[in-house]
């Protein structure tokens, strides 16, 4: 005989239909060498290709100094329109890189640099803003890393702030969406820079090289990028209410095949894939019994509302298990992980998606305690 004091996983069968159709879409062959599509709604990887494979960056590094300097404005550690004083290290000149005419001496606020960062991927921008924050761009490049390792990007390794060349700098298209995806979901109230089509400062007006913002109503950002050694590169989002889909290209032979092929993943994403809200944020997918707690009932769900991205047409053929350890015994912490929802399209597994507690647990009294011990040696 089991004993009974043992954990044992409770199964249940949610729902589900079962008809055998070609569940995924073929993903379209770009000419780019490595691309990625990211849903932001479910947080699903959609397409890849080589996405995990180190490249140079270039530019598309500006989505994480972005992310650095955002996070620094939105814990007060930098005002917007604090003035800073650009270097003669912060204008050196590389080469023929992207710049927005900073002079030497010359104070120009925080919220202006961003704007030259961002629609004009300006070097130099990125140059003032690492040294305002953390002094030197050596300093504002370990941000960087523990920002990437924070993010769980696996790939990724900065040593600037503006994707000059350099062996130890580099990312993958995988880690670069998740960057882009996290530059949107942490800072919305910043994001709306990266629709802005063109900027003019010091009398030079420059326009933004990300030409989907002209050719796609949908698409809102966010950053191009160009190195001979790894060619014409894009970072793009398109919003169609109520999905958000992000698409890195890198590896483009000319400019417009990278807007192109961004634009063909982009479509393909929308057509081919739609997103269901499964829950809303704190809404009950299950009741689970608790044990010496102050109640004897837990609800189980999502902290925030759960969507998943399946090929368009297949609803019917997704099917659920949820799965909870048992005998669960308090106290058990509101967000604590305490089982997995298992999804299956077309029979198949497709999806795992941890359950957290809704409520937190605290300890019952004693004699309660006692009473639930009893009663657990006969469960």
């Amino acid at each position: 005989m089991m004993n009974m004091r043992l954990p044992v996983f409770l199964l249940c069968v949610l729902s589900g239909l079962f008809n055998p159709v070609h569940a995924f879409p073929l993903a379209p062959t770009l000419a780019a060498k490595h691309y990625a599509l990211y849903d932001a709604s479910s947080g699903q990887m959609l397409v890849t290709e080589a996405a995990d494979e180190h490249v140079a960056p270039g530019s598309l590094t500006k989505l994480m100094t972005a992310y650095v300097v955002f996070g620094a404005i939105k814990r007060g550690e930098l005002l917007p329109s604090r003035l800073l004083t650009p270097t003669p290290y912060a204008l050196r000149l590389q080469n023929e890189e992207p710049r927005m005419f900073l002079e030497a001496g010359k104070e120009v606020a925080v919220e202006v640099l961003l704007r030259g960062l961002i629609v004009q991927s300006a070097n130099d921008a990125a140059r003032v803003l690492a040294e305002g924050i953390a002094h030197h761009e050596i300093a504002f490049a370990d941000r960087m890393n523990a920002e990437a390792q924070r993010l769980g990007l696996h790939d990724t390794h900065f040593t600037n702030a503006t994707g000059e060349a350099d062996p130890l700098h580099y990312s993958s298209a995988h880690d670069l969406t998740l960057i882009a995806a996290a530059l949107v979901r942490d800072f919305p109230d910043f994001y709306s820079l990266y629709a802005l089509r063109e900027y003019s400062y010091n009398g030079i007006n420059q326009f933004n090289r990300n030409r989907l913002l002209w050719l796609d109503p949908h698409v809102d950002g966010m950053q191009t990028a160009y190195s001979e050694e790894t060619g014409f590169s894009l970072a793009a989002s398109a919003l169609r209410e109520p999905r958000r889909l992000i698409a890195v290209v890198i590896g483009a032979n000319k400019e417009t095949q990278r807007t192109a092929e961004t634009q063909r993943l982009l479509n393909h994403g929308f057509r081919q894939y739609e997103s269901l809200l499964l829950y809303k944020k704190q809404q009950a997918v299950r009741s689970v019994p608790v044990w010496k707690g102050t109640i004897d009932q837990l609800d189980i769900g999502f902290r925030a509302d759960r969507y998943v991205t399946i090929p368009t047409g297949q609803r019917e053929q997704l099917s659920a298990q949820l799965e909870t350890s048992q005998p669960l015994v308090a106290p058990v912490n509101a967000g604590q992980q305490l089982g997995t929802l298992h999804l299956s399209l077309n029979g198949e597994p497709y999806l795992d998606l941890p359950l957290v507690a809704l409520q937190t647990v605290p300890l019952a009294n004693v004699f309660s305690r006692g009473v639930d011990a009893i009663r657990l040696l006969f469960q």
